[in-house]
């Protein structure tokens, strides 16, 4: 039977759509928007003449004799310390700065204190006199005057009393990124860093990417899976191996260059710094803007530059005409792309940097140092106007043109000249010999007893008493021995990734099978983590989900459970994206036949649909399970005493220069990491074996680009 005129059998679908959109709304749309709520909140204590006149309005509540009474009671009582203190405010309140310093021993500002009242004149010292009892009040005993006349005040009048705070909103909180000296410097590095960063990581990825699908790199597969290696490593990985390479005890910097050769001084010849962090940088963001271009390089017709070619064209004139303009829409995506990553990137600035403030370390520390999530929450939207308007500009540029060929994919056969050869490939070869010594150097410093400084073989940071006795006070005895971390970190990525992957296909199914716009609707609030920096998805869980509502009962903050949310709904993206292409493929007439007899969309979801998504959803719960293992950027606002994660681990190993600590967890996310992908493999080879479909090769495998986030798989 219908209800209100809705056919039953597309009752549990649409409960499912509503469900679905319903979750959407609770775990990425609110978090984000109180983020942007947060950052308008000026809120904080009152100033010092606003909270007089709101002292004085209660003491006019009192009778006068009881009034006089108390103040004098309450002045009577005060310490020297407490008198100091008023002294100082009384000075304000009457428009006069106090002549003492107010941070000098209580004994020494109470005999210049002393000194300075008989040389006030008398109107100054009158009003210092009158301002004194108001302001020992509003500072020492406004709690007592707040109950006094408790029941003459408003419950908001008493808790503004009582707290000294107000509720105030505006863009103060935007502003300070302006009128504050160290904010400021740290937006003109962050803007800087990314823009350098843009230049170095996008031109080396463009010529890598055209070596690869132009015949101008030697060993191409190889080349590209040594390339792409980065993207299951832990994002600090990169920060801390450069340092162990290029640092103050660096292999290169003080091995070989210091104590070997003697040619240098590693504390005046080192990587730390704006270069270092630019090395990291290009580094670490390297393999997803390899991946954009490489993409976006295999999908050009090669015939047309051949038949440029044979029109005469040099090789050069043949770059600058027609393979340079054929792949602006890539080249545009990767410069957003490294752009965003660079301008969010706080672990690489931080360990690295040292004297370089970035916005990024900045909201790190307002969080976690001074819990001030309204001014984080302003920078974090800071973040995104710089990204938006260089998006905006490369739009301008060839917006009229269009950047597509009639047989997009079909290879060139043309040879690179010898010298390109040996060019191109020599940059990649310094770029694989760079990533392999990464690897190399975290796995040597996993056992090495102290790096830099004791080149003797252990395992002890496999093991929970870490070097154990003997290395108190060093920071290597401490309690960052032993692999818990990692196996945290399992438990929360092997929970979130079916978890998140199964509701991903459930996001593009029922995104890409329900009536516009309201699929359009969901498919936008899946995707609203991949257009906004990682970041701001972790702040908007600390404000979401610390007793929201006002419910303690409901809080999340510091337990297992906003982790593997957070993981779960951060990386939703890929999942959904995945499988709505997968859709796309799909001929709709099979979902319309099973409609036809009479299959709601649950079932045809679960019976039709899902089998012929396997891939997609094997891409998903990958992606998720990586991402889980690896992510920083948001869960280091959400982990606790209670549970810590190997990613966090690594960060605090790897800035209190325990080198050994965070190389031991990093081998130990890299083996697990690379078990999962090996499964995956497995999984999708026994997967398209037995529905017939043909393997893809290691240079064709399936790849997932998602822009404006900077994950790509």
């Amino acid at each position: 039977m219908p209800v209100r005129g809705i056919p039953l059998r597309r009752l549990p679908g649409i409960i499912a759509a509503s469900l679905v959109a319903a979750l959407l709304l609770v775990f990425i749309v609110v978090p984000v928007g109180l983020v942007l709520l947060k950052s308008f909140d000026n809120s904080g204590r009152l100033p010092d003449w606003r909270l007089a006149e709101i002292t004085e309005e209660a003491l006019q509540l009192m009778p006068e004799a009881e009034r006089h009474a108390a103040t004098a009671r309450w002045v009577a009582q005060a310490t020297l310390a407490e008198r100091v203190a008023a002294m100082a405010v009384a000075y304000d309140l009457a428009g006069l700065t106090p002549g003492w310093d107010v941070a000098a021993p209580f004994e020494h500002q109470q005999a210049a204190i002393e000194a300075a009242l008989p040389a006030l004149q008398p109107a100054q010292f009158t009003a210092v006199e009158a301002a004194f009892p108001v302001a020992h009040i509003m500072l020492h005993k406004r709690i007592a005057l707040a109950f006094a006349v408790r029941d003459q005040l408003s419950v908001a009048d008493f808790d503004r009393l009582r707290a000294a705070k107000q509720e105030r909103y505006g863009l103060d909180n935007y502003a300070a990124v302006f009128a504050d000296t160290y904010l400021r410097k740290a937006a003109v590095n962050s803007v800087t860093l990314a823009l350098i960063s843009v230049l170095t990581t996008v031109s080396i990825g463009y010529a890598i990417a055209y070596g690869l699908n132009r015949g101008g790199i030697a060993r191409p597969v190889l080349t590209r899976n040594i390339l792409l290696l980065p993207l299951v490593a832990p994002p600090i990985m990169v920060a801390t191996a450069t340092t162990m390479l290029f640092g103050r005890r660096g292999l290169i910097t003080y091995t070989l260059f210091e104590q070997t050769l003697g040619i240098s001084s590693a504390d005046s010849f080192n990587v730390y710094g704006p270069l270092g962090i630019i090395i990291a940088q290009t580094l670490s963001f390297l393999p997803t803007t390899l991946i954009v271009l490489d993409n976006a390089m295999r999908r050009q017709d090669g015939r047309l530059e051949e038949a440029a070619l044979m029109l005469g064209a040099g090789r050069l004139k043949l770059f600058s005409n027609v393979t340079l303009p054929l792949s602006w829409p890539g080249l545009k995506r990767a410069m957003v792309l490294v752009f965003i990553q660079s301008l969010t990137d706080f672990g690489n600035p931080m360990i690295l940097g040292r004297d370089t403030p970035v916005l990024a370390g900045v909201i790190y520390n307002e969080i976690t140092s001074f819990q001030n999530t309204p001014l984080a929450s302003a920078i974090c939207l800071w973040l995104i106007i710089p990204s938006l308007l260089l998006y905006l500009a490369l739009e301008q540029i060839g917006r009229r043109k269009r950047y597509v060929s009639n047989d997009a994919g079909t290879p060139a056969e043309q040879r690179q000249p010898l010298p390109v050869r040996i060019a191109l490939t020599s940059l990649a070869g310094f770029f694989c010999v760079m990533i392999l010594a990464i690897y190399i150097v975290m796995a040597l410093g996993s056992v090495t007893r102290i790096w830099g400084i004791d080149w003797t073989f252990t395992l002890a940071y496999f093991t929970p008493e870490g070097l154990g006795a003997g290395m108190e006070g060093t920071g290597y005895g401490s309690r960052d021995g032993g692999l818990d971390e990692v196996w945290n970190s399992v438990r929360v990525a092997a929970i979130a990734a079916p978890l998140g992957g199964l509701l991903a296909l459930a996001i593009g199914y029922v995104a890409e099978r329900m009536r516009r716009p309201w699929g359009d609707i969901i498919a936008f609030e899946a995707l609203i983590p991949a257009i906004l920096p990682g970041i701001i998805f972790g702040v908007g869980y600390i404000i979401a989900f610390n007793a929201p509502f006002g419910i303690k009962w409901l809080s999340l903050s510091g337990t297992e459970a906003i982790i593997i949310i957070n993981i779960m709904f951060g990386n939703l993206y890929v999942g959904v994206l995945a499988a709505r292409a997968a859709l796309q493929r799909i001929d709709q007439s099979v979902d319309e036949a099973a409609e036809n007899l009479g299959a709601g969309m649950l079932r045809r979801f679960w019976e039709v649909t899902l089998p012929m998504l396997r891939i997609a959803a094997l891409l998903g719960i990958l992606y998720v399970f990586i991402d889980g293992l690896t992510t920083l950027s948001s869960i280091i606002f959400l982990v606790s005493g209670n549970i810590d994660l190997a990613s966090v681990a690594i960060f605090s190993a790897a800035s209190a220069s325990n080198y050994g600590y965070a190389a031991a967890k990093s081998v130990g996310l890299l083996a697990v990491s690379a078990l999962a992908m090996g499964v995956v493999v497995w999984v999708e080879r026994q997967t398209r074996r037995a529905q017939g479909m043909p393997a893809t090769s290691n240079g064709r495998r399936q790849e997932l680009t998602v822009m404006g986030a900077g994950a790509t798989f």
